[in-house]
Order: structure tokens, then C-alpha cells, then sequence
């Protein structure tokens, strides 16, 4: 187990013209569990490839604790990692691919024994140890993938770049919980890369979240999902995403439209602001209640346990939360109201300030 710290660190493939990891400095924790979430094509396998070694820096330095390993190949940074699809020697049994990587350095047999069958436990491969790898599907093939990657008790970390993509969707919930089971155990730093925010959400300790490139907010899952610092964060994690209408500001109050909402909590220069408010804290009412803004319902999604009611501010798209089976229908007039404190300021798409109640102030 070990911190590993980037200092600097930015890769480009096209000489600096466009940056695929644009410069960051940023440390994993050691012991920690993190996820690196991201859509497809933002940065994440390239950081993770420049932390395992198989990607040099363009710029930048990497430490293993205070170990300077920029310029140490794979081998030497005694990282171990599980790729997206499986990567085993078909021809050897489940057992002998997991002893493998043991067997490699020398690991006493008795512990070599001992460590296959505690993985193979936990991973449900225990009655496939003595079957070719060849004859497994791709789903389990990827398991014992992920055997070979955590089988090791002694490692600086295990990088996991989206493991759980060709496993059945019933098995990868029993995977991560796996998963931190064997974290809790080994106390290994983990990075696990996904696009999969409920991936992320429920094995990590931490979730880094990156966006072009960049690392644009980390935090706990709760953290992500309650106090987003930033536009993308909002609108990525969450299912629907976070609402945002544009809004003013005008001495302290904060208006949608002619509709006073709140006021500022800190100081904020006057001009135009985006509010940010998630589905599951919008309150919807049929009839006006102050502070509240009028809506046009456009559609009704029945969910079973809730619905997401879909309305119009304006041109501008708002989703609320609501109970199951809820009265508004397409084409109604609606208001919504946003409450205090789960309503967020941002300018050029960053936080910038938090709302405060009215108090029986600014209403037209």
C-alpha cells in the first residue's frame, strides 16, 4: 500500500496541441478506495495507463510514496492491474492463472495456496479451480481476470480500468461488494476507473470525477450528489441529472425570470447566474405558493415508486420528483419551488454561492 502523488502530471498524443490529461497535481491516498468517474473519451484509462507505467507523462512527475518512478517501467512500479476485457492464459487452469502473478515472485507455495483459495472464495471460483480458462464465458473469464489482480497481498496499488464491463449485469452488484470485502481485507489502494456513476457511488471511499481531461470535483458519493461544486458533476451523477435555469442576480436577491427565489448567502457581483437544483428536492404544487414559478407540464414519466413530472420554464426544462401517481398532467400549469438550501449558484459553470429563504423578502 502507498500514496501515489502526481505532481504536474499531462499527457498529449498529438505534441501538445490538445491535451488528453491536461496538467494536474493530485494525490491517492493509501488504503483508500477511489473511483475515477468520467464519460468515454475524458482522460480516465490514459491517467490510469501513466500511473501503472504504461503511458509516460508528457509532463509532470510520478511518486510512489516518496519514490520518484516517472521514468520506471511497469515492472518496476509493482502496481497491479485489470484490464476492461479478460487477460489470461487460456490454457492454464483458473487455480494455476491465479497463483500466477504469486508464483512469478516467489511466494512460498503454502501462501500461494492460501491466497488463491481466500480470492477464489470471494470471487465464486471456487468450483471452477481446476477448469481450463478456455472453457469459461467472458464474464467469468473476467472474474478470474480480477482474481489476478487482487491475489496479491503485497502491492503499492491495483489499478481496475472498468473491470466489470462483460460480466452479467445479476453478478456485478455481488462483484462490488466483493470487492470492498477484499479492500476491507488487504487495506490495498484502489482506483477504479468506470463511466458508471452507480459503479462509482457504491464501491468508493472517494469518486474523482474528471471532464476533458481535468479533475473537476472529489469528494464521498454523498458529497457529489448534494453539494455539486460543479455544472458537469450536477448533470453526470444523478439519474435524471440536475436541473439549471438561468437566473439573476440584482443586490441580493436571486430571480427566475420575475420570480424572486432566494437571496444570496455571500456577496455576489450583480448579472446573470445559473441555479442548480436536483429533481428529488423540486417541489411541484398545482397552485401558487410564494416563492414559486410557473411551469407549463409536458409529460408525466410513471416510475412505480415516484414520478417525474417534466415541465417547461419558459424553454427551459425542469424535472421534479413526485409521489407516485401525482395529479399534474401534460399541458397544466404548474409552480415549482426550489428549496434554499439544496439550491446551488454557478457562473461559467462552477459554484459560485448558495441560496438563502426569502424571508418575506423580494416577492412581486
Amino acid at each position: 500500500m502507498a500514496d501515489i502523488r502526481l505532481e504536474g502530471v499531462g499527457h498529449s498524443y498529438d505534441g501538445g496541441r490538445t491535451w488528453a490529461v491536461k496538467p494536474m497535481t493530485w494525490t491517492w491516498r493509501s488504503s483508500r478506495a477511489y473511483a475515477l468517474l468520467g464519460p468515454s473519451g475524458c482522460g480516465k484509462t490514459t491517467l490510469l495507463n501513466i500511473i501503472s507505467g504504461l503511458i509516460t507523462p508528457t509532463e509532470g512527475r510520478i511518486y510512489i510514496d516518496d519514490r520518484d518512478v516517472t521514468g520506471v517501467p511497469t515492472k518496476g512500479r509493482d502496481i497491479a492491474q485489470v484490464f476492461q476485457f479478460p487477460v489470461l492464459y487460456e490454457e492454464m487452469s483458473v487455480y494455476d492463472n491465479l497463483a500466477f502473478p504469486l508464483r512469478n515472485r516467489k511466494v512460498p507455495k503454502p501462501e500461494v495456496d492460501r491466497r488463491v483459495r481466500q480470492v477464489s472464495r470471494l470471487l465464486g471460483l471456487d468450483h471452477v479451480l481446476n477448469r481450463r480458462s478456455r472453457r469459461l464465458d467472458a464474464g467469468r473469464q473476467q472474474i478470474v481476470s480480477l482474481g489476478r489482480g487482487l491475489v496479491r497481498s503485497q502491492v503499492a496499488a491495483v489499478l481496475l480500468d472498468e473491470p466489470l464491463t462483460v460480466v452479467d449485469p445479476a453478478l456485478k452488484w455481488t462483484l462490488r461488494s466483493k470487492l470492498k470485502e477484499i479492500h476491507r481485507d488487504t487495506g490495498h489502494t484502489l482506483i477504479y476507473v468506470t463511466h458508471d456513476q452507480t459503479e462509482a457511488l457504491t464501491f468508493a471511499d472517494e469518486v474523482v470525477v474528471l471532464n476533458d481531461g481535468a479533475i473537476v470535483q472529489a469528494g464521498e458519493p454523498s458529497e457529489l450528489f448534494l453539494s455539486p461544486a460543479h455544472e458537469f458533476v450536477g448533470h453526470f451523477i444523478g439519474s435524471p441529472g440536475m436541473n439549471v435555469l438561468p437566473a439573476e442576480v440584482a443586490g441580493d436577491v436571486v430571480r427566475v425570470g420575475q420570480e424572486a427565489v432566494g437571496t444570496v448567502v455571500e456577496p455576489l457581483p450583480p448579472g446573470p447566474v445559473r441555479i442548480g437544483v436536483r429533481p428529488e428536492f423540486v417541489r411541484i404544487t398545482p397552485v401558487s405558493v410564494s416563492p414559486g414559478v410557473p411551469a407549463r407540464v409536458t409529460g408525466i414519466d410513471r416510475m412505480g415508486a415516484y414520478d417525474l413530472v417534466h415541465t417547461l420554464v419558459g424553454e427551459h426544462p425542469v424535472v421534479a420528483k413526485a409521489e407516485a401517481g401525482c395529479a399534474h398532467r401534460p399541458e397544466a400549469v404548474a409552480f415549482l419551488h426550489f428549496p434554499a438550501d439544496r439550491t446551488f449558484l454557478f457562473r461559467d459553470e462552477v459554484r459560485c454561492g448558495s441560496l438563502a429563504p426569502l424571508n418575506g423578502r423580494g416577492q412581486v
